[in-house]
């Protein structure tokens, strides 16, 4: 049987998802800028960039393969299954069963395998540059990932995002060493594979500490809008996972019209609370060399380690 209200609710996140994150992104950029005393741009700033750069004409290289022209629109579908397969607003979504931690990092994955092989695909120096430090960058982030997904699977014996979020919502309020733990190294992974400051700087383009702008040098036009929409909404999934795992409160776990009605305003608020937190991390922080970046990922895995140590020895 077909449940109309349940594909309901996953269509509704995915139009949630590809409409707030340009406006996550202009939120954080304004925060960031009051915080440096700066005049801060529009907070619908990044809407307008992806409608002027829809209108514009895509150059491309003439030794550009089809691989080149296809991975904007695999890596903004991979963005956008992942924000689908994330509760955000509900936990009773037809792509449960698919929500598997381990899906969920296979997917971002996905994507940064592809935008790293259209990096090198050009041919040019920096891209090439930026396709190697995008790669290190995620073996080094994937499996502290991991390590955080499992610590909170293992407090609710499953790698279900709805199951883990349903299970501590209904858990008594408590602090759990392992989560806690396990969100410092998630806010580190964060950092790192959203190129934030200290690991990365979104806003700059100073060609030997860059990594993600190394990557979209040679897109433009609707190939480089995709691409930004697809890295706002990889922005909008991490934040919408530390949601789910450190403070599930507010996500409906039963489909009734008031608790989704309330949902929307909390997640608002949710998301409000940590752009703000992003941008005074990114303002208290200074950008760090690029040969420290393995140390700062290393530590966030060893972190993540520690809380699922924790768990086994104090069960908590």
């Amino acid at each position: 049987m077909i449940n109309f209200s349940g594909l309901l609710l996953q269509f509704l996140e995915i139009v949630l998802a590809l409409a707030a994150a340009p406006l996550l992104t202009g939120w954080v950029n304004q925060c960031r800028a009051w915080m440096q005393n700066k005049s801060a741009p529009p907070l619908f700033q990044p809407y307008r960039m992806l409608h002027k750069l829809f209108y514009k004409e895509s150059v491309l290289a003439d030794h550009a393969t089809p691989l080149f022209r296809m991975v904007p629109y695999i890596v903004f579908g991979c963005m956008t299954l992942a924000c689908g397969i994330i509760p955000t607003l509900s936990t009773d979504l037809p792509l449960s069963p698919a929500a598997d931690a381990i899906a969920l990092v296979g997917l971002l994955a996905l994507a940064r395998v592809f935008i790293s092989l259209a990096a090198m695909d050009i041919g040019t120096a920096f891209g090439t540059l930026g396709a190697r430090r995008e790669m290190l960058v995620g073996f080094l982030a994937e499996p502290a990932l991991l390590m955080v997904l499992f610590s909170a699977s293992l407090i609710t014996q499953s790698t279900l995002l709805p199951t883990i979020v349903d299970k501590l919502v209904h858990r008594e309020l408590a602090i759990y060493p392992s989560l806690a733990f396990a969100g410092v190294a998630f806010t580190m992974v964060s950092l790192a594979e959203n190129a934030r400051v200290p690991v990365d700087n979104p806003a700059t383009h100073l060609e030997l500490t860059m990594i993600h702008e190394a990557l979209i040098l040679e897109y433009s036009g609707r190939h480089l809008a995709l691409v930004e929409w697809a890295a706002s909404l990889k922005l909008f999934a991490y934040s919408c996972i530390g949601i789910a795992l450190f403070f599930p409160w507010g996500i409906a776990t039963v489909e009734t019209p008031i608790e989704l009605v309330m949902a929307l305003p909390i997640l608002a608020g949710k998301l409000a609370i940590g752009g703000a937190l992003l941008a005074l991390i990114e303002t208290s922080s200074a950008k760090m060399r690029i040969f420290r970046v393995p140390e700062f990922l290393t530590s966030a895995f060893l972190l993540a380690v520690i809380g699922m140590l924790i768990h086994f020895l104090l069960g908590a």
